[in-house]
């Protein structure tokens, strides 16, 4: 269940699919696995807080460059 949580975290933290990311085997193994699932739920906060922040940013984007095109 371990390695399944560090997993988690490791594709959390990528930003682009071709991402390879690496934490230290024995730093996650200071880790108990409440500390990891934690560690994986606020990654997932945060990123769901960075996907709307963007949203409404895209939105905006979006909207000026359809007045562009008119």
């Amino acid at each position: 269940m371990k390695e399944e949580l560090i997993q988690e975290i490791k594709e959390l933290i990528k930003t682009s699919k071709e991402d390879s990311i690496e934490i230290n085997p024995n730093y996650l193994e200071y880790f108990e696995q409440e500390e990891l699932e934690e560690i994986k739920n606020q990654l997932m906060q945060k990123k769901e807080k960075v996907n709307i922040d963007n949203a409404g940013y895209l939105d905006e984007l979006y909207e000026k460059t359809k007045k562009d095109e008119l």
